[in-house]
């Protein structure tokens, strides 16, 4: 039973819905970098099916990061959705469209993934 505990802390943490709207974010992101490169950049590929698609997951994700910019700091959500934009684009480029980084930008990447992690697991400070 413990453990369904910390599964539905999770899920209404800020973390798990900066997670799932940055998911959101860049799943449409993959969705106009097909259809720009196959429909190209005019008029006309913006009037199809993918550009509604692409439209309605990127308000579903405005919906989660304006509840976070209304429940958290603005200098730490800003932080935490920058940080987390990085990492899934990254992991996206890699698993999903086979791109391959330079060990230094592989190195950014980890310190990304570092600043996202102590941004999320630090204590709130700056009472003062």
């Amino acid at each position: 039973m413990g453990q369904w505990v910390g599964v539905l802390a999770f899920l209404k943490s800020p973390a798990f819905i900066i997670i799932g709207a940055q998911l959101l974010f860049s799943a449409s992101d993959l969705i106009g970098r097909w259809a720009m490169k196959t429909q190209g950049f005019k008029l006309a590929s913006f009037l199809t099916v993918w550009f509604l698609v692409y439209t309605v997951i990127r308000q579903v994700a405005v919906i989660g990061q304006l509840y976070i910019y209304s429940s958290m700091e603005l200098g730490r959500s800003v932080a935490l959705f920058g940080a987390g934009s990085i990492v899934i684009g990254n992991v996206m480029g890699f698993l999903l469209l086979g791109e391959k980084l330079s060990v230094p930008v592989y190195v950014g990447v980890t310190l990304a993934i570092c600043a996202f992690l102590a941004l999320a697991l630090l204590p709130v400070g700056g009472k003062g």
